[in-house]
């Protein structure tokens, strides 16, 4: 099969993201920010703290079913769940569109979807136990670890978590490009991933740039391996989701997808195409991006991340430590952001998208499933959910990450 040129900077740029922190149509690069002074601490990008959030009432709910609706006539979304919720303000829950376009399926809160970048929150968390055990220290470098990293001697753990490694990105790999795209139902090993990585010079050099880098969270998935005694897939099970009792949470050793499930549809294909991409196979994602979830563990889940009660508060204080990302309002601490107070991670591969974020002050959490990741006008579909929700519930705190004005791949 014959790739054109233009065909592989979009489908390379598109696969390149995997999570959306740097949108689609780019790896990140257009991000990059020198980092604050040593000791700066900025656990909220956000205005001055108040809490106005609305009561989810029957008038509030008719204006978010028709941003939602809207949203999806804008961008052709086949279906999407939204959950919404305050302590003492009301639950929105919403599902719109088909889960399955030929069958004609209808979305579902009760479906089971991949999520893409969420994972790196879920590997995070972790690492950030193993640091809690002792067993790991964030500023060990990664060489005491994995072998043959590039720059190994000098990018630590914490540089790999926060995005700021020098790393060049895998998936912005030409090679990695023409294998995934050619059998995308294929396995990758880590190994392999990183092969596609290291063949490449680092871009800069450790903490110097936020990045935004899925070779990072391979590393640290080998790094929770080594120093867990374990799978990574077992030791996120063991750790991670049974203490939070995520019951309906998957880390994937496989392409199977739990049933019931909405199907996923996406053009990051050779051809540029729609296809049907439920079935790929997330092994290059691996702990960057390969997991599975539904929407009632993703609002515990969102609640747990943000307010740390699987860690110590130091270790939690240490994880919402942001950095500049070269976008107004947003952070980066490590595997999670602070985009105008809300607190959290989105997620992107082929078919699938995600959004799950923790606001505070309100105690609010909102979830946006939705079975695509086609791009509109280079915005992710979610980010437009997100900014079309909070726009009406958290005006002085709009979600919202700027698209990179080109694509690049890095």
């Amino acid at each position: 099969m014959r790739y054109s040129r233009t065909c592989r900077r979009r489908v390379c740029a598109g696969i390149a993201a995997l999570g959306i922190f740097a949108a689609p149509l780019g790896t990140g690069a257009a991000f990059a920010a020198e980092p604050p002074a040593p000791g700066t601490v900025l656990t909220s990008s956000s205005p001055a703290a108040r809490d106005d959030f609305p009561q989810l009432a029957p008038a509030v709910a008719q204006q978010l079913d028709r941003a939602v609706q809207d949203v999806m006539k804008q961008t052709g979304v086949p279906g999407v769940t939204v959950g919404l919720s305050a302590p003492g303000k009301g639950t929105y829950i919403r599902s719109f569109g088909v889960a399955d376009k030929e069958t004609r399926q209808p979305m579902d809160p009760g479906l089971y979807m991949r999520i893409g970048s969420e994972t790196k929150t879920f590997t995070v968390t972790a690492l950030l136990e193993l640091v809690d055990q002792g067993k790991v220290k964030l500023d060990d470098t990664i060489s005491r670890y994995v072998d043959g990293v590039p720059n190994g001697d000098r990018i630590t753990l914490r540089n790999l978590a926060s995005m700021r490694s020098g790393l060049f990105n895998y998936s912005a790999d030409d090679g990695f490009y023409k294998a995934f795209t050619t059998d995308p139902e294929r396995p990758f090993t880590p190994q392999e991933l990183l092969d596609y990585s290291f063949k490449h010079p680092v871009k800069f050099q450790p903490g110097a740039e936020f990045d935004y880098c899925n070779t990072n969270l391979i590393l640290l998935g080998l790094v929770v391996e080594k120093a867990g005694g374990m799978p990574v897939d077992e030791f996120v099970q063991k750790n991670v989701l049974d203490p939070a009792g995520l019951r309906h949470t998957v880390f994937p050793t496989d392409a199977a997808i739990p049933s019931p499930h909405a199907h996923g549809y996406t053009d990051q294909t050779a051809s540029g195409k729609l296809e049907d991409a439920t079935d790929w196979n997330p092994s290059w994602g691996w702990a960057a991006g390969a997991m599975i979830s539904d929407l009632q563990d993703l609002r515990t889940w969102a609640r747990v991340v943000a307010t740390g009660t699987l860690l110590s508060p130091a270790t939690q204080a240490e994880r919402l430590r942001t950095y500049p990302t070269g976008v107004a309002g947003a952070g980066y601490g490590l595997g999670i952001f602070d985009i105008q107070g809300w607190i959290g991670h989105n997620g992107s591969l082929p078919g699938y998208q995600s959004l799950t974020i923790y606001l505070p002050e309100s105690r609010a959490t909102l979830v946006v499933l939705l079975n695509t990741d086609v791009t509109h006008e280079g915005s992710a579909p979610s980010t437009l959910f997100g900014q079309a929700i909070t726009r009406i519930v958290t005006p002085g705190h709009v979600y919202d990450i700027p698209h990179p004005a080109a694509p690049s791949t890095g």
